[in-house]
């Protein structure tokens, strides 16, 4: 058959309306096997409850609906808002997979420390993660402190110590953050949205 380009045309256009019609046709000539049902119930007021929420994953601002099991406490679903004027109930791959946050068996929940030159991680418990981060930060600030410039102007920062924020943080989180590292004196206050 030659290929001209009506006969592309009619045969993108064809195939276009078959993928497009093809969710409509999904489930047609087999057995409900009640799965569908049974999520649907668990979604549904008298056993969760739904809360709009924003994705953490970039400075877009996504808005979420989080379904919380009444019984467990804890997130069974979360899908896009459909009234957020943003993304009208949209989300990229890494918003619909934002249930993986708090619901991963895999994820870290205890701290892990490796020493230098070690290729072991031993467990330590929060406070002792605590006190050597403020340390850390302290002995850095100490050694890395200006007054002074070369000029003999006061300006009171160091130069050893950056941070990067997140757009997992809300406003409040990141006026908090920015001013406690302006109090540090850091110059180098950065956001990973503007990168």
């Amino acid at each position: 058959m030659k290929i001209t380009r009506r006969n592309f045309v009619k045969f993108a256009s064809a195939t276009a309306a078959t993928i497009a019609a093809a969710p409509l046709f999904r489930g047609l000539g087999h057995a409900s096997t009640g799965k569908v049902h049974d999520r649907a119930k668990q979604l549904t007021p008298q056993w969760s409850k739904q809360t709009t929420s924003i994705c953490a994953f970039c400075a877009v601002g996504c808005g979420l609906l989080v379904h919380t099991s009444l019984e467990t406490k804890r997130a069974i679903n979360v899908e896009g808002d459909p009234d957020h004027p943003i993304n009208e109930g949209a989300l990229c791959a890494k918003g619909a997979a934002t249930i993986q946050i708090s619901e991963n068996p895999n994820r870290t929940t205890k701290c892990l420390h490796r020493e230098p030159f070690s290729n072991t991680f031993v467990e330590k418990d929060w406070d002792w993660c605590k006190k050597r981060i403020a340390r850390l930060i302290k002995d850095s600030r100490d050694k890395s402190f200006e007054e002074k410039n070369a000029e003999g102007k006061v300006v009171n920062r160091t130069m050893g110590i950056a941070s990067m924020g997140s757009a997992a943080l809300d406003n409040e989180e990141c006026y908090a953050m920015h001013c406690f590292m302006r109090s540090l004196g850091l110059v180098y206050v950065e956001h990973q949205a503007r990168i």
